[in-house]
Parts: structure tokens; C-alpha cells; sequence
């Protein structure tokens, strides 16, 4: 049996061993937007700017792309309160295998690790907890699409036990979501580029955050 990892499979791997079909989706009209009051807008505003801040002095790391944009976009959304779970890399792997994501093929095993996950805890004890979001961050000078093919492997092990999960690829300046859906084949629905740095993009970015945060 052949051992492959995620993070080096390319998205056409990724289709063809997982299946997956893509589409493309024209806009967010399915959510419903709520208006960002004046303090989610300053507080937006300084999270940009914060970021950009680093980002004029140089590359952003991928470390930092989640520490200056990612985990504070995460809060401002809701995902920091109950019955939410944020789980990150270093927690779920402490004193024990770093694989957090495996899927058994025919012919191979694929084994993968997930920068952020958000869980929905499930209310009682014989029912599975709901992947709200799925998060894989790259540094600011690559492509946020780059991490679609980690995120879709590490997301696709949740369509067992869920409809819908939600993932989110980002470079810290470019955000991309996805709609990832069960199915025989399993597809993904790749949503229109948000950019934190253009403002009315980023204020559609935290109101499609918060959208997800509900569901």
C-alpha cells in the first residue's frame, strides 16, 4: 500500500483519487448578511491594518498569516464562543501522532494535518460533532489556492458523517471559500475571491464568517 501525504498531493491527485467534482459559485446571495455595526467595522479595519503593517516590511509568514489575520477574523466572527471549538495543529496533536486526517483507498493511504479546525459540539453523546469550518492558511506571497488540495483531503474524512462542510483557503491577503458537499461523486463549490485589504470585500468577508459561524 502506497503512504501519501496530503500536502503533497496536487489537486488533480485529489480529484482523481477522492473523486471530487469542482464547480464554481457566482456569489454568496445563498447567505444571509447581516449588517456589521460600527465597532466590527473599526475592528476590521484594525485587524488590515495590523496585517498590513507586517506586510509592507516583507513576506508574511504562514505562521503569522494566522496570528495577525486568520485567528483574530475567527473571533471578531463568533467562532471563539460556545458551543464552538476552535482546534488548532499544536492542540489536537499533543503527546500523540500528528495525523489528524487519514483516508484508506484501495491502493493507498493518505494521512494529513489541518492548520485550524472549528467544531460545533455535538449536544449528547451518540451524535458526531459538526465540522463548522475547516481552515488551511499559506504564507502572503503564495497563491490561497495552493492550500485547496490539503484542504479537501483533510475535509473530505467529515462527509461521512455531515452533508456540508465549509473550508477556507487563504494567503491572509486573499480568502477563498468553499462549499464542500457528500455525494456520489463528492463536490466543491469554489467561492468568488474575497481580499482583506480592499475594505468592502473584507466587511463581505467577516459578514460571510459570521454567516458560517450560524449554520
Amino acid at each position: 500500500m502506497v503512504l501519501l501525504r496530503a500536502h503533497e498531493l496536487t489537486l488533480k491527485s485529489v480529484h482523481d483519487r477522492l473523486g471530487f467534482v469542482r464547480g464554481y459559485a457566482d456569489g454568496f446571495e445563498a447567505f444571509e448578511l447581516a449588517v456589521l455595526d460600527e465597532a466590527e467595522v473599526r475592528e476590521l479595519l484594525d485587524i488590515r491594518s495590523q496585517f498590513d503593517r507586517y506586510l509592507v516590511e516583507g513576506s508574511v509568514l504562514e505562521s503569522q498569516v494566522r496570528l495577525l489575520a486568520v485567528n483574530p477574523l475567527l473571533r471578531l466572527s463568533g467562532f471563539h464562543q460556545a458551543p464552538i471549538t476552535i482546534r488548532v495543529e499544536e492542540a489536537m496533536t499533543s503527546g500523540r501522532s500528528k495525523t489528524i486526517a487519514a483516508i484508506e483507498l484501495a491502493d493507498s493511504r493518505i494521512t494529513g494535518r489541518m492548520d485550524l479546525l472549528a467544531i460545533r459540539k455535538a449536544q449528547s453523546l451518540d451524535q458526531p460533532d459538526f465540522w463548522a469550518l475547516v481552515v488551511e492558511s499559506k504564507e502572503s506571497g503564495a497563491d490561497a489556492m495552493q492550500g485547496l488540495a490539503q484542504l479537501l483531503t483533510c475535509a473530505y474524512g467529515s462527509l461521512a458523517q455531515q452533508q456540508t462542510v465549509w473550508g477556507l483557503t487563504t494567503n491572509g491577503i486573499s480568502y477563498r471559500f468553499v462549499q464542500i458537499e457528500a455525494g456520489q461523486p463528492p463536490r466543491y463549490w469554489v467561492m468568488p475571491e474575497l481580499n482583506l485589504l480592499d475594505t468592502q470585500s473584507a466587511k463581505q468577508l467577516l459578514q460571510v464568517l459570521k454567516a458560517i459561524c450560524q449554520l
